[in-house]
C-alpha cells in the first residue's frame, strides 16, 4: 500500500495529472465565458496541454494566463473569424436541411466545411507553439492538417465527443463536462500533434535563424537578433509533403516555473 501512495507511483502520477486536468479545464470554461476571449482560452488550453504531455508543465495557471495574455490579440482575431465562418456555416446548413440546394453545390459547400474544420482544429495548437502572423498562422494550421490527415480526424472526433454528450445528456453530464469538457479532449489532441511540431522545432533550444520580420527570445530569456527560427519548411505525412509558410518560429518557453 505504501507504494501505491507514494507521490513517484504511477497511481499518484495519474491522480496528479486528473488534478491538473480538471483545473486547467476550469480556468479555460472561466476565460470562455465572455465568448470574445474563446480564442485567447483555448489557445492558452493548448500551449499548457503541450506542455503537459512533454513533461514540461510547471505551475499550471502561470503557463495558462501567460499564454492566455502574449496571444490574446491574435487569438481573438482567429476566433472572430472563426466564427463568421461557423455563422455561415450554420447559415448554409440550415439551407441544406431546407432542400433547397443543388447536389452538387451541396457537395462543394460541405467539402469546404470539412476542409474548414480541418485548419479550425490545429489553428490554437499552432498558434500556442508558434511565432507567426495571423495568416501565416492559419495558412500553416490548414497545410499541418492535411499532411496529418489521419491524425487531425482523430483530433476532431476527440474535441466533438464532449459536443454530443453535452447534446444527450447534459444535465446528467455536467460536472464531468465542467471537470473534463475541454481539457481532457485538448491533452489527447497534445499528444498527437506533439511530434507534428516537433519536425519544425530547432534542435537547440537557442537555435535562431536571421530574418527581418520577427524578434525571438531563446528560453533562457536573453532577447536575440531578429528572426525566426524556420523558413519555408516542409510539412511532411507518409503519403504526402507540404511546404509550411515561411515566418515561423516556436514560441518562447516560459522559465522559473
Amino acid at each position: 500500500m505504501d507504494k501505491i501512495f507514494n507521490l513517484d507511483s504511477p497511481v499518484m502520477r495519474f491522480l496528479s495529472r486528473m488534478a491538473d486536468l480538471i483545473w486547467l479545464n476550469i480556468l479555460a470554461l472561466i476565460c470562455c465565458v465572455p465568448i470574445i476571449t474563446i480564442g485567447a482560452s483555448l489557445t492558452a488550453l493548448h500551449y499548457v496541454c503541450l506542455k503537459m504531455v512533454r513533461n514540461e508543465e510547471g505551475y499550471i495557471t502561470k503557463s495558462f494566463f501567460s499564454s492566455f495574455k502574449r496571444n490574446f490579440v491574435q487569438a481573438t482575431v482567429i476566433w472572430l473569424i472563426m466564427l463568421v465562418m461557423i455563422l455561415i456555416f450554420a447559415g448554409d446548413i440550415y439551407i441544406l436541411l431546407q432542400g433547397t440546394f443543388p447536389l452538387v453545390l451541396t457537395i462543394l459547400v460541405g467539402i469546404v466545411m470539412f476542409l474548414s474544420l480541418i485548419g479550425m482544429t490545429m489553428v490554437f495548437p499552432v498558434l500556442a507553439r508558434f511565432d507567426n502572423t495571423v495568416k501565416n498562422t492559419i495558412k500553416n494550421a490548414f497545410l499541418m492538417g492535411i499532411a496529418n490527415f489521419p491524425k487531425v480526424i482523430l483530433m476532431i472526433l476527440m474535441n466533438a465527443v464532449p459536443l454530443v454528450v453535452a447534446y444527450l445528456a447534459l444535465i446528467q453530464m455536467t460536472p464531468i463536462l465542467v471537470m473534463f469538457g475541454l481539457a481532457l479532449p485538448a491533452f489527447g489532441c497534445a499528444a498527437l500533434y506533439s511530434k507534428i511540431f516537433k519536425r519544425f522545432e530547432p534542435d537547440e533550444e537557442d537555435t535562431i535563424t536571421s530574418d527581418e520580420n520577427f524578434t525571438v527570445q531563446v528560453p533562457g530569456g536573453e532577447e536575440a537578433a531578429e528572426g525566426t527560427a524556420l523558413t519555408e519548411n516542409e510539412i511532411s505525412s507518409e503519403t504526402s509533403e507540404e511546404v509550411v509558410s515561411e515566418e515561423t518560429a516556436p514560441k518562447d518557453e516560459e522559465t522559473n516555473e
